[in-house]
């Protein structure tokens, strides 16, 4: 939770922001992940093809926010068959497992705890929930 009065009371900066800690995530583990026009969430273009492997979802109240980004790491992608992730059903999911990046949740969380430090320049007492 952030309060965006005491720092940019911006809700698509804040986004942005949000978007930028999975993109320097996504290039520690030597991925390039995109912003694209128009669709919501991060994506890997990988032989021409674009797949979303992040999204963002938030709720801002009094200008406190309640912030949620999912990184797929291994989920099961076939529970994706079934929805229609944020709207978009011209595209499919990705996961990092499936592009043959492995490594544990722990380092994942490691790596996006320390993006989001430096982002929104945070102290190191934060957790990460």
């Amino acid at each position: 939770m952030l309060n965006l009065k005491r720092r940019n009371p911006d809700v698509r900066r804040y986004v942005y922001d949000l978007e930028s800690v999975l993109i320097d995530t996504l290039a520690e583990l030597n991925l390039v992940g995109e912003r694209k026009e128009g669709r919501i969430g991060i994506w890997i273009t990988k032989n021409g093809h674009e797949k979303k492997i992040a999204a963002i979802g938030i709720r801002i109240r009094h200008w406190i926010t309640f912030h949620g980004l999912s990184l797929n790491v291994n989920p099961n992608l076939e529970h994706f068959s079934g929805i229609v992730p944020c709207g978009i059903n011209s595209y499919g999911v990705t996961s990092l497992h499936e592009l043959n990046v492995n490594c544990s949740m722990k380092k994942v969380d490691n790596i996006l705890k320390k993006n989001l430090i430096k982002t929104f320049s945070l102290t190191k007492k934060m957790s990460v929930q």
